[in-house]
């Protein structure tokens, strides 16, 4: 209490005192016990006012112990495996020891692709992302002071470099390299870059890389094997600082089929680790092409950015053409995008109307809407408008082909004069529209499908910018490219009346990949979220079958076939109701990212303890850590006291005492008759 607080209830006291007596004695003749009684009751009853009026307090300080964190972060990927009940002996040591219990708050975190806080560990992920769960640990103890022990190898199959996660100053980072960190001799045949398409009679290009750790100088054979059979090898010498070949050539494509394509190189005689001296893939020849005409009345970055996009898949190639172009070189085109058509494009809309093309139509700020609205019958805009912003967003309950792979976090908006648009044709919308934040009634991107063929409208220009902003989101532009693709054979596949459709991979590296999706719409073509879709695969060499039912998701069902074991497959997707079926077949390669690695990488993890004020540490000395932790004077538990100002007044119990004290001199008064 200060000592301001002080003088007001020393005041008070002496306020209520004066004013009983001048009241009791003051000229007071007699002066008995009855005075004595009345004037003290008087005094309670004041004093207790004037108290209330105060309201004294007191600071209350309360002390609680910050316990620092102690994050047990473990590498649960299949590498690491063969050291688990070391790992798991380590972590009873540590969470048993009392002084880590008193000093720590202890948690135990399990990593693969993904971080999740569990003690119940089974080593069987197939990935391992080190930057990931560091990254996680980050937003969950972002302010608080945390220790962070790393058990793994080292060895990320998965994310960017953990070197560069970026950890704040309260993080210390104690890594434990599990595993050999022996050097051993080895080679390996890295990613392999090619086509996903060939057309036939054409060459497709490949390129690899093949490593050698080790000092000697050593001369392998490198081959490409594609579908069993060797059509190229070559001798590869290597050496200490010569460690690294690039490997480069083309293929022929000389059937239709799906090609499997394995790199290998001979193991070297003191080999441990022989699981990465080969690679796969596979690709597709097709005997077909898809022809688009991107017809144009003038030059705009759209034009090159939609080229670069739809051509990114070899299948397709886009041919620019004037609005001229006779119907004979229109009839060479499967699809046509029409960009900002004005009235210079009557006779290709009248093509159009009259062959059922299918169409992508872009509008933008040139375009002539009273031209399109007496062009087509599928929708009407209401033209005048200036200029403005249109923001897209995804529909996430677009269900005509796959886009939930589609992320447009920070696109850009579109340009446009468009105003209001009334639609005549049934139409799904791909993606809503908003301007300054406020919603429209009209899509900024939708679909249509009427007499068999199909189109796709986009109200606004600039998409050139939406590929721009693609590669700054994930370093490159498969994200647009991906969905402009999608779009491109959504729009190829002729009739609109195919209700079950399926995506999915021809070759899967490794089964965790396996996922098909597939989507069902009804007779009106509208997604149908009550199908039952079951899929039949059948093991190839086996002739084994499995069923399984399709999961419903977010606008599409999927199954998840990583519990198959590596080989061919065929399948038939059915809708139980209709007996509508698809059919397919595909791959699933033997590779386990996590068996490229044969020793622990404890250089890169003691660049780690390093940036974060660690220390690298080894399996088979576990107490050494404890006794880090311990003797760690930054990670001391912290006394953390907390100031609570309370009034010192009870309000129920002065009340009833200035009750008690004012009704009782009363009584006493008027029962002797005083006034």
């Amino acid at each position: 209490m200060d000592i301001q607080t002080l003088l007001w209830l020393l005041l008070a006291a002496v306020t209520a005192l004066a004013i009983s007596f001048l009241h009791y004695f003051h000229k007071g003749k007699k002066w008995g016990s009855r005075t004595y009684l009345l004037a003290f009751l008087r005094f309670l009853g004041v004093f207790g006012v004037l108290v209330l009026l105060v309201n004294p307090k007191i600071k209350d300080i309360g002390y609680t112990l910050i316990k620092p964190n102690l994050a047990l972060l473990v590498d649960n990927s299949t590498s690491v495996g063969r050291d688990s009940l070391a790992i798991k002996a380590f972590l009873d040591k540590i969470q048993q020891d009392g002084h880590i219990v008193d000093r720590f708050q202890v948690g135990t975190y399990a990593f693969g692709s993904e971080t999740r806080r569990s003690t119940q560990l089974d080593f069987k992920d197939r990935a391992t992302n080190i930057q990931q769960s560091l990254a996680t640990l980050k937003e969950v103890f972002s302010k608080e002071k945390t220790a962070v022990v790393l058990l793994t190898d080292g060895n990320q199959t998965q994310g960017s470099d953990y070197l560069f996660t970026d950890l704040p100053s309260n993080f210390t980072v104690y890594p434990m390299a599990v595993g050999d960190t022996t050097s051993y001799e080895d080679v390996m045949v890295g990613p392999i870059t090619t086509n996903t398409y060939a057309f036939l009679n054409n060459k497709f290009p490949l390129e690899t890389f093949v490593v050698y750790k080790g000092a000697k100088q050593v001369t392998q054979r490198v081959r490409i094997i594609v579908n069993g059979e060797t059509v190229s090898s070559d001798r590869i010498t290597f050496s200490e600082n010569q460690n690294l070949q690039t490997i480069k050539t083309t293929l022929d494509a000389t059937n239709i089929g799906l090609k499997n394509i394995r790199v290998t190189i001979d193991p070297l005689a003191s080999e441990r680790n022989t699981a990465n001296n080969s690679r796969e893939t596979t690709v597709e020849v097709i005997d077909e092409k898809t022809n688009i005409g991107l017809i144009t009345s003038f030059l705009h970055p759209d034009i090159g950015a939609l080229k670069k996009a739809v051509e990114s898949n070899e299948q397709r190639e886009v041919f620019i053409l004037p609005p001229t172009t006779g119907s004979n070189d229109l009839d060479e085109m499967d699809i046509l995008i029409l960009y900002q058509p004005r009235s210079d494009f009557r006779p290709i809309m009248e093509y159009i109307n009259k062959k059922g093309t299918n169409v992508f139509l872009i509008t933008g700020t040139q375009t002539d809407y009273n031209f399109v609205n007496a062009m087509q019958q599928d929708f009407k805009v209401e033209p005048g408008y200036p200029q403005q912003e249109l923001l897209g967003t995804v529909n996430n309950g677009f269900a005509r082909f796959d886009i939930s792979e589609l992320n447009m976090e920070g696109f850009p908006p579109l340009a446009s004069t468009v105003g209001p648009i009334t639609f005549t044709a049934q139409q799904e919308p791909l993606l809503g529209a908003s301007i300054r934040g406020t919603e429209m009634t009209w899509p900024l991107m939708t679909l249509f499908g009427r007499n068999g063929s199909k189109r796709a409208v986009l109200f606004g220009e600039n998409i050139w910018k939406w590929r721009m902003q693609s590669f700054r989101n994930t370093g490159d532009f498969s994200n647009f490219d991906a969905f402009l693709g999608k779009l491109m054979r959504f729009l190829s596949l002729g009739s609109t009346r195919d209700r079950l459709s399926i995506t999915y991979n021809k070759r899967y590296q490794g089964s965790s990949a396996a996922v098909i999706k597939a989507t069902f719409f009804d007779e009106a073509y509208v997604f149908d979220p009550n199908a039952q879709l079951t899929i039949a695969v059948t093991d190839v060499a086996t002739n084994t079958t499995r069923s399984q039912p399709m999961v419903l998701r977010n606008g599409f069902f999927e199954a998840d076939l990583s519990a198959l074991p590596a080989g061919d497959y065929a399948f038939s997707i059915e809708e139980g109701n209709e007996g509508i079926t698809q059919t397919g077949d595909f791959a699933i390669a033997d590779f386990d990212m996590e068996k490229q690695f044969v020793s622990t990488d404890h250089k890169k993890l003691q660049q780690l303890a390093a940036q974060h004020a660690g220390a690298l540490f080894f399996m088979d000395a576990p107490t050494e850590l404890i006794e880090g932790l311990k003797s760690n004077d930054t990670l001391l538990p912290t006394r953390k006291g907390q100031e609570n100002v309370v009034s010192l007044l009870d309000y129920k119990w002065v009340l009833g005492l200035i009750a008690l004290a004012f009704a009782l001199e009363w009584f006493i008064r008027k029962y002797h008759g005083l006034t």
